[in-house]
């Protein structure tokens, strides 16, 4: 058999360097598509911001109340007097209830199909939570006012006889459930599809020998969860979890079709009332005129900040703790 020797190595025929030409020129035009790409999402947020920005100022300049502190919307008035404060109380409350339904029982979900359920059943259950992060937001909505707010008075009886003591169960008022509290069970329910699906896709890229060192040293299937793929996966659940808060803050029709709006702040979160950014914008749009709307184009401001805010403290744990990237899983 004839062996290759140095010296015949050394002497092989160049790479043509038409493939090396061609591959630098593919690398270049890739690498410009990326940043134009990247660029191209920073104006269209510097432009989105921009448009919110200048319609809000002519709004505020002429606004005879506090834009953070007033409780009234009366943007049409002479003069205008109008606020947030109702709005982004709405907002805030109805998007953590939402949150503390949503993320546990997601999370549940997501390590049931990835670790716990037979293929079987796994795959078209998988199908399911996926489908159902397709459903339109007025179909929820229409499901919610017809539905879930006559079931759910006796749950806010149930929570007003042995949970009133908190004071945020505290039931004040007779009427239906057209509260906060209904909006944030119905957001949860339209939130727990996307945290299940991120979480399943993140918990499924645990690497397996992780998993089969655990095994071999006698660890349970929950130990190993505890501490091989909840460590992997914390940072795709809080990615997670941040998407479906993002969807919560800015969802208009369900929560339009659920709440009895009412300019009032209350820490009763059974009594009907309340409002969110999105509801008072969708509810009051089309009977604003020309200065309401702007009125209204501020209160998105407040709206899109407070989204940039959530999503940027959340970058900001996962870059502050490198336990949240599963690198040391």
């Amino acid at each position: 058999m004839a062996s290759t020797t140095p010296t015949q190595i050394d002497q092989a025929p160049p790479v043509s360097g038409r493939k090396t030409s061609t591959g630098r020129a593919g690398d270049k035009v890739f690498s410009g598509l990326s940043k134009g790409s990247g660029i191209l999402l920073l104006v269209i947020m510097a432009s989105i911001a921009a448009f919110l920005t200048y319609r809000a100022s002519i709004a505020l300049s002429k606004n005879e109340g506090n834009f953070l502190t007033t409780f009234d919307w009366n943007a049409s008035a002479n003069p205008p007097v109008f606020g947030i404060a109702v709005l982004l109380f709405g907002t805030v409350v109805s998007s953590i209830i939402a949150m503390v339904i949503a993320v546990p029982i997601a999370v549940g979900i997501a390590l049931f199909i990835s670790h716990y359920a037979p293929r079987k059943l796994a795959a078209p259950l998988a199908y399911v939570v996926d489908l159902l992060a397709a459903v339109p937001s007025i179909i929820y909505g229409i499901w919610g006012a017809l539905f879930l707010v006559p079931y759910l008075g006796g749950l806010n009886l149930w929570l007003d006889e042995y949970m009133g003591w908190t004071y945020v169960f505290d039931k004040t008022q007779v009427g239906v459930a057209r509260s906060l509290f209904t909006v944030g069970v119905l957001l949860a329910i339209m939130i727990l599809p996307i945290v299940t699906s991120v979480s399943r896709e993140v918990f499924l890229q645990v690497p397996r020998m992780n998993e089969e060192a655990a095994l071999a040293l006698g660890a349970t299937r929950w130990e190993v969860i505890k501490m091989s793929v909840l460590p992997f996966g914390r940072s795709g659940v809080i990615s997670a979890s941040m998407l479906g808060l993002g969807r919560a803050l800015g969802e208009t029709m369900a929560v339009a079709t659920v709440l009895s709006p009412s300019f009032l702040i209350s820490l009763h979160v059974l009594d009907p009332g309340g409002g969110t950014f999105a509801q008072n914008i969708a509810a009051k749009f089309d009977e604003a005129n020309e200065f309401g709307r702007d009125a209204l184009i501020a209160s998105g401001l407040v709206l899109f900040l407070l989204t940039l805010l959530v999503n940027g403290a959340a970058r900001m744990i996962i870059a502050r703790r490198k336990e949240y990237s599963g690198a040391n899983a």
